[in-house]
């Protein structure tokens, strides 16, 4: 029998995706998950949290920790002007127009809103494993904490890289001056050409290690969420390099000095 900790997550998760999917329908406009995205997953755990009396120090730990990083990706989600009308993630658009109106509601339903929504749902339940084994809180949780702020500051870091780099772009742009390139490969970036994604996906790895510590094993069923996330970045990478390749000739060069994801000394040319 499902555990009522879980069906409420499940309830919960289903509700959220039901209205994305129907924010979509609706207006036209298929990012809604993409605005949820650094929202749900530290509800998911402070609602386990909130079930343990907020008695248990890992639980509220994690709470904590995946707060952060949520609001830091919302902030910076926000700056880029997601939750704006119009704010979508242009690869919806193109892939839109890859597929008959029929092939891309059951893309919208079955992935965008169901897979995504269940990812989000999956990363997050590490924390329910250590709910079911509440034990002290211990110097490798405090490591862990420590390693995940490290990660959160290199996404951060690397976020306003890019920025910076798309700041300056437009500001060229309206000076009516030339674009060399159009894509950023300085700083963490040209130690890898998604850094920002090295380290999200890290931080979830990272999650799942407090449930390794809290139940004294390696591998358990929640070993999944992180897995399937590093997939879809897998996916989302391929994809959104081939958009870039085709915009921007040089992009091919940097592909070829610089590691795609784990952050790595450059290739010499």
């Amino acid at each position: 029998m499902l555990p009522p900790e879980l069906f409420l997550l499940i309830v919960v998760t289903a509700a959220v995706a039901a209205a994305c999917w129907l924010l979509g329908v609706i207006f036209d406009e298929y990012s809604w998950v993409d605005r949820l995205w650094s929202i749900v997953p530290p509800v998911y755990i402070a609602l386990l949290a909130g079930q343990a009396g907020f008695d248990d120090a890992r639980l509220n730990l994690m709470t904590v920790l995946t707060t952060l990083w949520g609001a830091r990706l919302t902030f910076n989600y926000a700056r880029k002007g997601g939750y704006e009308r119009g704010g979508e993630d242009y690869r919806w658009r193109i892939l839109k127009g890859r597929m008959s109106p029929a092939q891309w509601q059951a893309f919208h339903l079955l992935f965008i809103a169901g897979y995504q929504h269940s990812l989000l749902l999956l990363i997050a339940l590490p924390a329910w494993t250590a709910s079911q084994h509440r034990t002290a809180i211990g110097a490798a949780d405090v490591a862990l904490a420590v390693v995940l702020l490290a990660l959160l500051v290199g996404e951060f870091v690397a976020d306003q890289q890019q920025w910076n780099f798309h700041q300056q772009k437009k500001s060229r742009a309206a000076a009516g001056q030339p674009e060399p390139k159009g894509f950023v490969d300085t700083g963490l970036w040209a130690w890898s050409r998604h850094p920002n994604f090295f380290f999200e996906q890290a931080q979830w790895w990272v999650v799942y290690a407090f449930a390794v510590v809290a139940s004294g094993s390696a591998l358990h069923v929640t070993l999944v969420g992180p897995v399937l996330l590093t997939l879809l970045f897998h996916g989302s990478t391929q994809f959104t390099e081939s958009i870039t390749t085709a915009k921007y000739p040089a992009y091919a060069d940097y592909q070829r000095r610089v590691s795609r994801i784990i952050p790595l000394p450059p290739r010499t040319p």
